[in-house]
């Protein structure tokens, strides 16, 4: 994980936590909607960001899979194209066969 994926996703976070506090600016005389309102942004914040990681994580697997997928079945091509090849070069022999006996 590196950090520079998620530095805008960070100062996001910094400023709505610098938001919610100059929005509580009037409410520090009750001191537990302050420090509420703080918690409920610094989770919200890291709601964000655990789903940003998620969703990143999430992308690299899909890409991972897809190049299996693509591997796989580029290695099945080849297999079906050297069964083709096989069958098609036998069967050119039983006809090379059949027609020598026929003009015997």
């Amino acid at each position: 994980m590196e950090i520079r994926e998620y530095l805008i996703d960070i100062l996001i976070t910094v400023v709505m936590i610098i938001s919610t506090l100059v929005l509580i600016l009037r409410f520090w005389q009750d001191l537990t909607i302050a420090i509420a309102a703080i918690l409920m942004m610094l989770s919200l914040g890291g709601l964000f960001l655990s789903l940003q990681v998620k969703v990143r994580h999430l992308e690299r697997s899909v890409i991972t899979r897809e190049r299996m997928l693509r591997t796989n079945l580029e290695e099945m091509a080849k297999r079906m194209a050297q069964k083709y090849d096989m069958a098609l070069s036998h069967l050119d022999e039983l006809i090379g066969e059949y027609s020598k006996r026929v003009y015997r």
